[in-house]
């Protein structure tokens, strides 16, 4: 490997800088120019009006400061236009021009699948996961996830506080798309007692009757932790009749969300008030733990050091708290297997 390429692509996570650096270092160490491309696959197809809006040479000394900073210094985007063949190739010539020989790719599933398709073109790639969702099942942990946890953890930790002070009941929300792994172990790490997440089909009646046994018990601060992406196995309801019919406004077409559901139960279980709090990008945006930048460090040698082997077509991960790849391809037949133990245990007492 003459030289090698570092990009970030799809949403971005905690770690991602940390990434960068480790990548930085390796490289420098192997002595292996760094050339990180910015706004994902959008800088290999040139789609800025300048080379340097697209590419940027990293030096060590450039990097070093970045590590511990959210975000990601190399900015990130989705880029459609990579589906088409067509645009495959102009990554790949944008590439040879460089004289870039390989590349180290941080994101998810999608981010992944472009990287194959580069490899049928020549190009060597190893895959860092980087997203918060936790969705990718060959791994035991995806970077920025448990930064994301963390920021969970916290704000539910603040407002079950808050809740026990005004007896009041609280739905948080956490992101994850259709993933319900970080919502599952907000709930488990901080006592809450009604969970709701996508691979798990509910029903609005069924979370109003587990609030109200809460109710019953005593329990004025039960806190719901729901999953973004959980309205998709939500068994029907007219949530635009029941609020229209209960004085509420509410105009039709408009999708159910927390703050509806929580207008919902209030009416449901006869309380006075009821909350809600959308945790939102503070999850994406937030230093990463120590755990994610460990992570990092050891992903980002590792994929420098595939690459300077002949290594490609591999992901990195974690298994058993060890760091290991494996190829692209296999990585992404393994199949998600949602912890129904844990869920089953939060919301059965």
């Amino acid at each position: 490997m003459r030289k090698i390429g570092v990009l970030t692509s799809g949403g971005d996570a905690p770690g991602m800088n940390a990434a960068v650096m480790s990548i930085a270092k390796s490289a420098t160490m192997y002595g292996m120019p760094l050339v990180g491309i910015k706004r994902g696959y959008n800088g290999l197809l040139r789609k800025s009006t300048s080379v340097y809006d697209d590419l940027q040479e990293l030096y060590l000394d450039t990097v070093l400061d970045i590590a511990d900073q959210p975000g990601t210094y190399l900015r990130t985007a989705r880029c459609t236009e990579f589906l088409d063949p067509k645009w495959r190739e102009v990554a790949v010539q944008t590439l040879h021009n460089m004289e870039i020989d390989g590349l180290v790719i941080i994101g998810g599933d999608g981010s992944f699948q472009g990287a194959m398709r580069l490899c049928e073109l020549g190009i060597p790639c190893v895959c860092i996961p980087g997203t918060i969702d936790n969705d990718l099942a060959y791994t035991e942990m995806t970077l920025g996830y448990e930064t994301a946890v963390n920021v969970c953890t916290d704000a539910v930790r603040a407002v079950r506080a808050t809740s026990r002070s005004h007896d009041r009941p609280h739905i948080v929300e956490c992101m994850g798309r259709h993933c319900g792994d970080i919502a599952l172990k907000t709930a488990c790490a901080t006592g809450s007692e009604i969970l709701i997440v996508p691979e798990m089909r509910w029903s609005i009646e069924q979370i109003a009757t587990r609030l109200n046994k809460q109710l019953f018990k005593g329990n004025t601060r039960t806190t719901i932790v729901l999953a973004e992406g959980c309205w998709d196995s939500m068994e029907p309801f007219d949530h635009y009749k029941f609020l229209k019919d209960h004085g509420e406004t509410c105009y039709e077409g408009e999708p159910i969300s927390s703050e509806r559901l929580a207008s919902i139960l209030k009416h449901m279980c006869g309380m006075v008030e009821m909350r809600h709090t959308v945790v939102g990008y503070t999850q994406r945006g937030a230093l990463p733990c120590a755990k994610d930048s460990g992570f990092a460090f050891e992903a980002g040698n590792l994929a420098v050091r595939l690459l300077r082997d002949g290594v490609s077509n591999q992901v990195i991960g974690v298994k058993q708290g060890q760091v290991f790849y494996m190829p692209i391809q296999d990585a992404l037949r393994v199949e998600k297997h949602f912890r129904r133990d844990l869920y089953e245990l939060v919301n059965s007492l």
